[in-house]
């Protein structure tokens, strides 16, 4: 085998190997420019603090309680119990120094999720019964009261997210407990701990909100 054909390709795979090193490490820069959330011990933006970019499943080796939390960029959904479990809510990019009297929680953040930022259509199909069972609806915008324009009295009771992201609430006009679902199959609720959970009204989480 001749010597320069090999290293040719030897110095091309180094190459490639060091693109690709720089390009995911770019890409994780990007990630946590976008996307970035300091939690803290204490109200007010006080005590120990916990500064995170992506998916946290538990804050605890972190932090012993939290109290107050600041998005300095992106949107996160925040749950009251590990492993994204609980109640959960919607934040973006602002300060919120007392989460608990504010949104009448009982206990504090425990986990988080990173929303990425998605340009590109939405498309959802929701249905009337679990395992994709009744009549079908799809949507590709937001819809305040799925019980005014479809006439569905239970509301929605299993989706397919097909594209984009997308917040439901169990109320009408996105009220009441929200879950947050990205693109995947969702033949009952109760699988990812929504036991008798049906949504009355969604809309879509637009890349203006970052």
């Amino acid at each position: 085998m001749s010597g320069k054909p090999f290293l040719d390709r030897l110095s091309k795979g180094f190459r490639d190997c060091v693109d690709t090193s720089l390009h995911r490490e770019a890409q994780n820069s990007i990630t946590a420019w976008l996307n970035t959330i300091i939690f803290y011990e204490d109200r007010n933006f006080q005590g120990r603090s916990y500064e995170c970019s992506s998916d946290c499943s538990d804050m605890s080796p972190y932090l012993s309680c939290c109290h107050s939390c600041r998005v300095e960029s992106g949107c996160f959904m925040v749950y009251d119990r590990p492993n994204y479990m609980g109640n959960q809510y919607f934040i973006r990019r602002g300060d919120y120094n007392d989460y608990m009297n504010s949104w009448g929680m009982s206990d504090w953040i425990r986990s988080c999720r990173m929303i990425p930022m998605y340009r590109g259509s939405y498309r959802v199909r929701i249905y009337e019964r679990e395992n994709f069972l009744g009549q079908m609806m799809e949507l590709t915008d937001d819809c305040d009261s799925i019980m005014d324009r479809y006439n569905w009295s239970n509301g929605c009771m299993s989706c397919h997210v097909m594209e984009g992201h997308w917040l439901m609430y169990e109320e009408a006009h996105y009220r009441g407990r929200m879950w947050y679902f990205r693109p995947g199959e969702y033949r009952s609720f109760r699988e990812i701990g929504m036991p008798g959970m049906r949504f009355m009204s969604m809309r879509r989480i637009l890349d203006s909100w970052y």
